[in-house]
């Protein structure tokens, strides 16, 4: 008989802001591979729970219902968005040049 597996949840690792930085950098970095910016979005939200809604959305300044619906997996957050919750992390949005060797 096969065990039942557990579902595994990035949010319970994401303890320390060293850990939510480096799976911030991750999350960003396969999205840019990806080209697909739900993943930044679905990352944020896992950050976002890790921390606790509520205190996410009051250190962003924004109401817990506009958080949820800006990250939620159909969510769609504006850039603004983005900023408050990356600066309510201690965070910013930086260029990073891209090899074009790569």
């Amino acid at each position: 008989m096969a065990e039942p597996l557990i579902e595994f949840d990035p949010a319970r690792y994401l303890n320390s802001p060293e850990a939510v930085e480096e799976f911030l950098i991750a999350s960003f970095e396969d999205a840019a591979e990806c080209g697909d910016p739900r993943i930044i979005t679905n990352a944020l939200g896992v950050v976002a729970r890790a921390r606790g809604m509520t205190k996410m959305a009051q250190d962003a300044e924004l109401s817990r219902t506009a958080l949820y619906r800006a990250l939620s997996e159909d969510g769609r957050p504006e850039l603004s968005t983005i900023f408050k919750v990356m600066q309510a992390l201690g965070l910013r949005l930086a260029p990073v040049r891209v090899d074009s060797a790569a």
